[in-house]
């Protein structure tokens, strides 16, 4: 199977495509390489893709509807899309919000349009976010609840993709699966996630910030456990053409942010200085995953608790940022 994954060098894109190949997929990977976080990292992971023969890679922005067209005429034989490209961070959307509406928005429209011209294509499977529960207060989230209250831009843009993708399946018999995300981490992971700042901060000897005065729940994913997910969802499991569905993925554990911190001081062998600051725009006090509609579907089952997850990635950031 050829399989387009959009959004290569990030985070899970990286992992996905890793993965892909590692089933003995042809992987074409495209990513525009933005400077929202370090590029070295994220040509670092590209790095070890072009390693493998089964992988390619074009250099575009998913937001440019002429150099997506051109892709998708030379790519004709593509059978699944993976669409994890986007501008990430929920801060940052205060800071930049057109950069999220031109790849949050326009970009996805533009893959969303690219799909419509891919002869063979089975199944389009995109990354959305549990921001996209905004201020419900309901625990654990589950797909059926409200999502018309975005706490944040990011939020906000996650949302109108899903809703997009939905109109596209009704018009164009598009098959598209999007995938909730709740805080995915591990190794390679993005320098802007705060169990990244956290660990960094400790080895440095600085203090770390904690919003909300640290009073904060998230369901901590690892990024290995989504990988059979987002495989099932693109292949056995994958949705009928005109089909939307939408699946959240998460640990189904809201850990309190002590416990990330607690596992982050053993990895690391240091206790961690604290800041106590107030609550940031757009954050949300909690995340928690109802996922059984995902468990029944697509088979997914998280084992990786923090305790395990986070040692895994203190360990590759040292080795990465050859820290002793």
């Amino acid at each position: 199977m050829s399989v387009l994954v959009t959004g290569c060098a990030g985070f899970i894109g990286y992992h996905v495509a890793a993965d892909f190949l590692a089933r003995g997929e042809t992987v074409l990977g495209i990513d525009n390489l933005n400077p929202y976080y370090d590029v070295a990292l994220k040509r670092a992971r590209l790095a070890r893709l072009e390693a493998h023969p089964g992988f390619s890679f074009a250099a575009i922005d998913i937001a440019d509807p002429a150099a997506m067209a051109g892709f998708a005429a030379r790519h004709g034989d593509i059978e699944a899309i993976l669409h994890l490209a986007a501008q990430a961070g929920v801060r940052h959307s205060l800071a930049d919000p057109l950069a999220y509406i031109d790849a949050n928005v326009r970009g996805h429209t533009v893959v969303l349009e690219t799909a419509r011209t891919l002869p063979r294509l089975k199944t389009l499977v995109y990354a959305s976010s549990s921001s996209v529960y905004g201020a419900n207060t309901r625990l654990p989230f589950r797909v059926e609840d409200r999502a018309d209250r975005p706490a944040s831009l990011y939020a906000a843009t996650k949302r109108a993709g899903e809703l997009i993708t939905e109109s596209y399946c009704r018009l164009y018999g598009l098959g598209a699966t999007g995938l909730r995300f709740f805080t995915v981490y591990g190794p390679w992971g993005r320098p802007d996630m705060a169990y990244y700042l956290f660990t960094e901060a400790i080895l440095a000897g600085r203090p770390i910030k904690l919003f909300n005065r640290g009073r904060m729940q998230r369901d901590f994913t690892y990024i290995d456990d989504i990988l059979p997910a987002l495989a099932a969802a693109a292949g056995p499991a994958r949705a009928r053409p005109g089909e939307h569905r939408l699946y959240n993925l998460g640990n189904n554990r809201p850990e309190p942010l002590d416990d990330l911190i607690a596992a982050i001081e053993r990895a690391v062998g240091r206790r961690a200085q604290r800041e106590l600051l107030a609550m940031q725009p757009g954050d949300v006090t909690a995340t928690y995953a109802d996922i059984e509609t995902a468990r029944r579907d697509l088979g997914f089952a998280p084992t990786t608790p923090i305790a395990a997850g986070i040692p895994r990635f203190v360990a590759w950031y040292r080795e990465y940022h050859g820290v002793g």
